[in-house]
């Protein structure tokens, strides 16, 4: 068995937990990956003597796999008698005074977290059919969790979160990671200070949401040597180096969102900044890779098809209006700032107004995007994707509790004792079918958003609607399931943006989006069918219309007569108005959904949290 990883830094850190659970305290470590919570915690339990209980916080942690189940075949055998019961971990841990760690605390659904309040408060918990267990003295709850991951997490609620001290740990700093890196990897020298360098910067770079933890730097140190060791270099190459951080961190590094480019693109740069000087460096025109660039420094990304070509989306065209640069100065103050000549769009100015006023921005955005100017309109449009899916994130939040534990014929997840032995008869074969268990089900939504292009929408309304319109598109994108919703844009007719199920990078629908803007009738029943026949095809429990419209309809027919196949209709209106919403609500209320006015950016978030979670 290797030696224990030692823990660098951290001091303060190990202080504050050391006496928390000296005093009984329970507690959640947070932190990135990589910062040492596992490491700090083993040390600390190594110092006390104390037995650590591990549990693996995820999806699929019952109430009955954390707590403990009665073995089915002794159950029926003698019934239920406490030596039937078998210990989970954290009966387990009560009862021989040790420490419960559970990993990825906001992973864990929050019916099985909920198993957790009376243990934290009382230190006891009451078993059906067993009684009540009583911790040992020394019994402690540690958990740690990751707060920046975003892809199957959730808030852990506040009756947990009240019972527990937090310890929030961060990366430690340049001689640290170097101390860990060389300890682990039995490494020292140049290539271990280039590793801990490049993984450092990783979490700096700009269009870099979330970089590499000290992982990064410990693989990318072996990998690099081996690697050069393998291909007869005395010293590494800056090609090995390359192949050696794709391989140790590319897949650590998460792209902010709406940013168009590779981790691996993110890599060469870093690798171009940080490579030693007095290393020789190749003509990159004679590089076998240097075909493979896209002209702008940026590497192919795996799967890569440079003559993918766009596929066409059926729905009847609409002649887009535009706007001259005079229009847009006359309703835009700051569009000479933004756009200081014809062609151009200071990213660095809008950026700076998008600070200070979003909403202002947003507004100037959407205009620009179908400005006559056709420089400047393809230039806003790129930045809309962008900007309009960042502004809409902070929208929708992740519901908790969509998924609860129910009976199950299926003979997955836990066995139901209870429901099974009900039914039981000892003289007949019993056959697997008639077996009940305990398994997370789902209530399935299928989601068809329809956004107005109409001559009624400009301005602000366009974008709200569009912003909204991304909350909508990225909510729940990486959770289970996504969304998926299908798009929809209607005026005096209807384009189909995004099938149902079918799923697009959301910067290019959005701006498609931003790119429509219809003038002339609007035919709001004939958009609503479009979302009923995209609906039909979906399999749900639930079908959802969001409309993001003024709902003045000027076609067609009468949208309430529209409603067919479509199960809940919500209605966000852009900006308002006595006549929008007199026309907004009443058709809310007969699709079974509620209609709420969004006049401002920061109105989206609660409204889409209220329709979606």
């Amino acid at each position: 068995m290797g030696s224990p990883t030692p823990v660098v830094g951290l001091r303060r850190e190990r202080e504050v937990l050391t006496v928390a659970l000296v005093t009984g305290r329970h507690v959640v470590i947070e932190g990135p990956p990589g910062t040492g919570k596992s490491t700090l915690l083993r040390s600390i339990a190594r110092d006390t003597g104390q037995e650590v209980v591990f549990v693996e916080g995820n999806a699929e942690l019952t109430p009955a796999r954390l707590v403990g189940q009665f073995d089915p075949s002794q159950v029926l055998a003698t019934g239920y008698q406490p030596d039937a019961f078998v210990d989970g971990p954290l009966i387990t841990a009560m009862r021989t005074g040790g420490l419960l760690y559970m990993e990825e605390l906001n992973r864990v659904p929050e019916e099985t977290l909920n198993v957790l309040i009376t243990v934290l408060t009382e230190g006891e918990i009451a078993v059906p059919r067993l009684g009540t267990v009583h911790a040992g003295k020394d019994f402690r709850l540690i958990a740690a969790m990751n707060p920046f991951d975003a892809v199957g997490t959730a808030r852990v609620s506040q009756a947990i979160a009240d019972r527990m001290c937090r310890v929030v740990l961060g990366y430690q700093d340049l001689e640290g990671e170097r101390a860990i890196t060389g300890s682990v990897s039995g490494l020292a020298g140049r290539w271990v200070d280039l590793s801990v360098a490049l993984t450092r910067a990783t979490r700096e770079h700009r269009d870099v949401r979330m970089g590499s933890s000290v992982r990064g730097a410990i693989d990318l140190s072996l990998v690099l040597t081996g690697l050069a060791e393998l291909r007869g270099e005395a010293t590494p190459t800056r090609d090995t180096a390359r192949d050696a951080a794709y391989a140790a961190l590319s897949g650590r590094i998460r792209i902010t969102d709406g940013v168009d480019r590779t981790a691996e693109s993110v890599i060469d740069e870093l690798l171009e900044i940080h490579w030693p000087a007095d290393d020789e460096e190749s003509d990159p025109a004679e590089s076998p890779d240097a075909e493979e660039s896209d002209g702008q420094g940026k590497a192919p990304s795996p799967g890569h098809n440079p003559g993918f070509q766009q596929r066409s989306r059926p729905g009847r065209e609409q002649p887009s209006r535009t706007q001259g640069r005079q229009e847009i100065a006359a309703n835009h103050p700051d569009f000479a700032d933004v756009s200081p000549e014809p062609g151009e769009l200071d990213v660095d100015a809008f950026e700076a107004l998008a600070a200070e006023d979003p909403d202002k921005a947003a507004a100037l955005l959407a205009d620009m995007a179908v400005a006559t100017d056709v420089q400047l309109r393809a230039a806003a449009r790129r930045l809309a994707g962008r900007v309009f899916i960042r502004f809409g994130r902070v929208g929708p939040a992740k519901a908790r509790g969509t998924r609860r534990l129910g009976p199950s014929r299926r003979l997955d997840g836990d066995l139901d004792l209870d429901r099974t032995v009900e039914a039981w008869d000892p003289s007949s074969s019993r056959r697997p079918e008639e077996l009940v268990t305990r398994t997370w089900t789902a209530h399935r939504r299928a989601v068809c958003l329809v956004v107005d292009i109409s001559g009624s929408m400009k301005g602000l309304a366009v974008a709200l609607a569009s912003v909204a319109a991304a909350g909508v598109v990225v909510a729940n994108e990486n959770g289970p399931p996504p969304l998926q919703p299908s798009v929809i844009a209607f005026g005096a007719g209807v384009r189909v943006l995004q099938a149902q199920g079918v799923r697009r990078p959301p910067e290019e629908l959005l701006s498609d989006l931003i790119a429509l803007r219809g003038h002339g009738t609007t035919d709001l029943a004939a958009g609503l069918r479009e979302a009923s026949k995209q609906l039909a095809s979906a399999v749900a429990d639930e079908r959802m219309v969001v409309l993001l419209s003024d709902c003045l309809h000027t076609a067609g027919d009468e949208p309430a007569e529209a409603l067919g196949g479509i199960d809940r209709l919500h209605v966000l209106v852009p900006l308002g108005g006595p006549e929008a919403e007199a026309a907004a609500h009443p058709l809310a209320l007969r699709g079974g959904g509620r209609a709420q006015v969004v006049a401002r950016l920061t109105d989206i978030a609660p409204a889409l949290t209220r329709i979606l979670a």
